[in-house]
C-alpha cells in the first residue's frame, strides 16, 4: 500500500517530471495542457493526447508577477509565471472551457508567451436553466470536437471516445470508493494522501492510474482510527490544490477531514459520463449532471445551489464543522460566500473561513484559528453530552 501511495504522491508533487518522462517513453504521442474545471478530458484522450490538468507549482512567482494584476488569484498568477519561465513548453496544446475571467487572463498570457502552441477556448453557457441551454451546450461540444479534430488532423473516432469515457468513469468510480469509505469512517487516510489520489489522476495516464488504484483497493487500505478527533468538511478551493502544509495543520490541531467538495477532491470525481448515450451527447449531459451533484458558483441553475448541497453533505458525513477554503480574489466564491455563511448559521453548523494565497500563508495565525474552531466544537459536544 505504501509503495502505491508513494508513487501517487511522487506524481502529485512533480507533475512536470511525469509529463517529461511520459513524452520520452511515448515519442509519437502529444500532451495537452487542460485548464480547470469544465473541459471534457475524454475528448482529448480519445484523440490520442495525454490530457493533463495544469497544476500550480511551488515556485515563488517572479517573472510572471508583472504580467497579471495582483488582484488575480494565486493560481492564475502562477500560471502566468510558469508561462513566463517557459515551464509550460512541455505541453503541445492547451484547452479550456470557460470558468472565470481571471482564468481567461492567464490563458492570454500563455498564448502570448507561447505563440506557436495551439490554444483553444470553449465557451459553455453558464445559465443552466434556460430552455435554449441544452442545444447551445451541445453546439459548443460539437465545436470543441471539431477543434480537437483540427489539432490532430484526423476525425474523432466515436468508438474510441466511448472507450475513453468508460476508462475515465472507472477511474472516478475507484476514487469515489475511497472517498465514500472515508466519509463512512471505514478509511482514515490523511487529507494529504486523499489529495494525492485526485491530483495524480489529473496528471497520469488513466490506465496507469487505474491499475494503481485497483491494486490499492485489492490489497486493502490500512489506516488508523482517530476516534477522538473533530470531524471536518473542507469546502471550496476551485482550480488548484490547497497547500499540503495547510491540510496537515488541520490534522495537527486535532481534526480529521471526513469529506470535501474541493476540485482536487470530490468535485473532480463525483459525476460519471453516461455510457448509454451517444458519446458527444453524453458529454453534453455530463456538463449538467455534475453541476447538480456538486453545484459550482460559476454556474446558475434553479434546481441546484451550493449552500443546499453543502449543508446536506455535512449531514450525510456527520461532520462537526466546515472549513471554507477560499482562494484570495476568487470572485465567484467571494460572491456566494454570504449565502454559504447564512445556510451554515441557520443550521448552527460551526465554520471557519480560510483565505489562501500562492505564497505567504500565515501558518501560525491559521493554527490559532483552527485550534479555536476545534475547541469550540469539542466544548459544544461536551455540553450536549452532559
Amino acid at each position: 500500500m505504501n509503495a502505491i501511495l508513494d508513487r501517487l504522491a511522487e506524481v502529485a508533487a512533480d507533475p512536470d517530471r511525469y509529463v517529461v518522462e511520459w513524452k520520452r517513453t511515448h515519442p509519437d504521442r502529444k500532451v495537452a495542457g487542460v485548464l480547470p474545471m469544465n473541459f471534457p478530458e475524454e475528448l482529448l484522450h480519445a484523440a490520442g493526447f495525454l490530457p493533463v490538468v495544469i497544476q500550480e507549482n511551488n515556485e515563488p512567482d517572479t517573472e510572471g508577477r508583472v504580467i497579471l494584476a495582483e488582484f488575480y488569484c494565486g493560481y492564475t498568477r502562477n500560471l502566468a509565471d510558469q508561462a513566463a519561465k517557459g515551464r509550460l513548453k512541455i505541453y503541445d496544446a492547451f484547452f479550456l472551457a470557460d470558468h472565470c475571467v481571471q482564468l481567461l487572463g492567464a490563458a492570454d498570457v500563455m498564448r502570448f508567451k507561447q505563440p506557436h502552441t495551439p490554444i483553444f477556448f470553449g465557451q459553455f453557457i453558464a445559465s443552466m436553466s434556460e430552455p435554449s441551454t441544452p442545444a447551445r451546450v451541445r453546439g459548443e461540444l460539437d465545436h470543441i470536437v471539431a477543434e480537437v479534430e483540427r489539432s490532430t488532423g484526423v476525425p474523432l473516432d466515436h468508438g474510441r471516445l466511448a472507450e475513453s469515457i468508460r476508462l475515465y468513469n472507472r477511474d472516478r468510480a475507484l476514487l469515489r470508493a475511497v472517498f465514500d469509505a472515508r466519509r463512512e469512517g471505514r478509511v482514515h487516510l490523511s487529507s494529504k494522501a486523499m489529495q494525492n489520489l485526485v491530483k495524480s489522476s489529473m496528471v497520469m495516464d488513466k490506465a496507469e492510474h487505474i491499475a494503481l488504484l485497483e491494486q490499492l483497493l485489492s490489497d486493502g487500505i490500512e489506516s488508523h482510527d482517530p476516534h477522538a478527533r473533530v470531524r471536518l468538511h473542507l469546502s471550496g478551493h476551485f482550480c488548484h490544490a490547497p497547500k499540503q502544509a495547510l491540510l496537515e495543520l488541520f490534522e495537527d490541531c486535532g481534526a480529521e477531514i471526513v469529506d470535501d467538495d474541493l476540485y482536487h477532491g470530490r468535485r473532480y470525481i463525483t459525476t460519471d459520463v453516461r455510457e448509454d448515450l451517444e458519446p458527444v451527447a453524453a458529454l453534453s449531459q455530463w456538463y449538467f449532471d455534475r453541476n447538480v451533484n456538486v453545484p459550482c458558483p460559476t454556474r446558475v441553475q434553479h434546481n441546484a445551489d451550493w449552500d443546499t448541497y453543502l449543508t446536506k453533505a455535512v449531514s450525510e458525513s456527520g461532520a462537526d464543522g466546515v472549513v471554507i477554503l477560499m482562494a484570495k480574489f476568487c470572485e465567484p466564491h467571494m460572491l456566494l460566500y454570504p449565502e454559504l455563511r447564512k445556510a451554515l448559521e441557520a443550521r448552527e453548523i460551526p465554520y471557519l473561513l480560510v483565505e489562501t494565497e500562492h505564497a505567504g500563508l500565515p501558518m501560525e495565525t491559521l493554527r490559532t484559528r483552527v485550534e479555536a474552531l476545534v475547541e469550540r466544537i469539542s466544548r459544544r459536544a461536551a455540553v450536549a453530552a452532559s
